[in-house]
């Protein structure tokens, strides 16, 4: 008997990825929104899961598609009968107009609520936040309607080189799955985007939304006004530049005890509890309503005082004294060199350091923040050259010219120990809908929904800085990254919830885990490989490297496992149907 390897495809986590979006029918919602055309081969939907699949595999180009779809063994599981040349970059493109024209948000909206269904996740908080995308290229045609118009603004990737695009999303608070999404123009402000945000969650129609979570951008007049007048919960952190969170913090350190809140674990053993102290307050602050009355509204504060926040402050308050410590010692060796002919340019000098020069203008500068440096005038003549030539006497003294230079004094400044650790959230959830210690864990969740999400999509095997000829299909492959991102999101949340109720574990990074992320999840399955072989003259298809840990995956999923057994030649001739 004669055995030979024709081809290995490593398919890894591609099918895995691709059940998912079976049971989803993301090609079903969208061939449903955008009906297939006669004359191609490849519906919209297929070629919808064929880019989330290149995207999830590190690999966005277009034209780059179909040979790694190919080199994955991923073309049969797509679609029977469907050849390399189908996911060319052209019909790719024309499947990006098409979402494009068949509006963004509605299609992604269609799946996101599909995945709340299938998974019966529950939606108390929205999660709201916004990153840049950067892209090569000028771009200086004037996008249609609807599409982001690229441009310069603040950049979240430190790339102020380059031309951005604004990408907005809300997740939902479990799991951090996507549910909204919003692409606009690249110099968007965040504190303008939120309003738009809020109707547009609004728009999507959840039962038992208690409101959104954002961060300090969405503290605002009009915000706050707009989820007066729908009545919807907001939950933000007070900018530390408004006057009503410096009041409210000294009101707090005027307290003698506030209740706790939320008590958590150190992060090590030798680390101490966490703990959050905290008590809601309501203050008038002026709201703006959309008919443009400004008024004055009671709304409620959350104080906090968390000692995580102290520590954290405490250390990075040394660490910036210690390293302004340098350069203040640098400073007083260059002072204290200077020599002045007479006090008046010495005193000159110091009201030139100390902001307080000839001529200035505006606000002093203060240019040491953890130290206090004093001058002061001293008389010290020094040495001068002799006035006539020669060799002088033994007994002469050397010749002295009088002067003047400044002493430095330094004093390293102590940050009190009281100002450290508040932070204040405004709310208008009433507290018998929303308890203090509700709305402080729905802000806390922020570092864990919507953030991590972000540091996904900023991988470089996500959106690096790409170029595409439109600015329309900018906003159609983001939209497909943000759909890759709620595959991702849904293996992490199914699996870590699977562990916990069937008191599971599976191989980590270092050991057994029973909460892996989804890259630890999808990592499993690189050993997955997908083998052509010939047994004398009969051509048979096996899958190696499958192990226990898989089945279990497909398990948390709701996924036949079937197809991670041994497949047969005449199941793999008919082209493989994904679980």
């Amino acid at each position: 008997m004669a055995i030979t390897v024709q081809q290995i495809h490593p398919v890894a986590h591609l099918p895995l990825v691709l059940g998912v979006l079976r049971r989803l029918e993301v090609a079903a919602v969208i061939d449903h929104l955008i009906p297939p055309h006669p004359a191609h081969g490849l519906s919209c939907g297929r070629g919808v899961e064929a880019l989330v699949l290149a995207i999830l595999d590190g690999h966005h180009a277009l034209y780059k598609v179909g040979r790694r779809l190919e080199e994955r063994g991923m073309i049969a599981l797509l679609q029977p009968g469907l050849s390399r040349a189908a996911l060319n970059d052209y019909r790719l493109g024309h499947i990006l107009d098409a979402l494009f024209a068949a509006n963004l948000n509605g299609v992604f909206s269609a799946v996101a609520l599909k995945a709340l269904a299938v998974y019966a996740i529950a939606t108390p908080w929205l999660h709201q936040d916004t990153t840049t995308i950067a892209l090569y290229g000028a771009y200086e045609d004037e996008p249609p309607p609807g599409a982001p118009r690229p441009a310069y603004g603040h950049s979240k990737d430190g790339r102020s080189d380059l031309k951005q695009v604004l990408l907005s999303l809300g997740v939902s608070g479990d799991g951090g799955l996507p549910l909204r999404l919003g692409m606009r123009d690249g110099n968007t402000s965040d504190s303008v985007e939120t309003p738009v945000a809020i109707e547009e969650c609004l728009a999507l129609g959840l039962e038992g939304v208690h409101g959104i979570v954002a961060d300090s951008k969405a503290y605002s007049r009009r915000t706050l006004g707009l989820c007066l007048e729908k009545r919807l919960g907001l939950v933000t952190l007070v900018p530390r530049t408004c006057a009503v969170r410096q009041e409210l913090e000294a009101w707090g350190q005027q307290q003698p005890a506030l209740p706790l809140l939320v008590e958590k674990p150190g992060r090590t053993q030798d680390e101490a509890c966490r703990q959050w102290h905290g008590q809601s307050v309501i203050r008038p602050v002026e709201v703006e309503y959309s008919d443009g009355r400004v008024t004055q509204e009671a709304l409620r504060f959350l104080v906090v005082h968390s000692s995580q926040l102290a520590q954290q402050q405490t250390q990075a308050y040394t660490a910036a004294q210690a390293k302004e410590a340098a350069a203040v010692t640098a400073y007083v060796k260059q002072v204290q060199a200077r020599w002045f002919a007479c006090e008046a340019d010495a005193e000159a000098a110091i009201a030139e350091y100390e902001g307080r020069g000839l001529g200035r203008r505006g606000r002093r500068p203060h240019p040491w923040r953890y130290h206090a440096v004093r001058h002061r005038v001293v008389a010290e003549p020094r040495r001068t050259r002799r006035a006539r030539r020669g060799r002088p006497a033994k007994m002469d003294p050397p010749p002295m010219e009088a002067g003047y230079r400044l002493i430095v004094e330094v004093e390293a400044l102590a940050n009190a120990e009281e100002d450290k650790g508040w932070t204040v959230l405004a709310t208008p959830v009433d507290a018998e809908v929303g308890p203090d210690a509700d709305i402080l864990q729905a802000y806390q969740d922020q570092n864990t929904t919507v953030e991590p999400g972000f540091r996904w999509i900023k991988n470089p095997a996500a959106i690096a800085p790409v170029w595409l000829e439109k600015p329309e299909r900018i906003a159609a492959l983001a939209m497909l990254t943000v759909l890759g991102l709620l595959v991702y999101s849904v293996i992490q949340r199914q699996v870590r919830l699977y562990l916990r109720t069937h008191d599971q574990q599976l191989p980590g990074n270092k050991g057994l885990t029973a909460t892996p992320t989804a890259a630890v999840v999808l990592a499993l399955f690189t050993p997955v490989a997908l083998v052509q072989l010939w047994i004398d003259d009969q051509e048979v298809v096996q899958l190696s490297g499958v192990q226990p840990h898989h089945r279990l995956v497909c398990d948390a999923l709701g996924l036949d496992p079937s197809w991670y057994t041994v497949p047969s030649a005449q199941k793999y001739d008919r082209g493989i149907q994904t679980p």
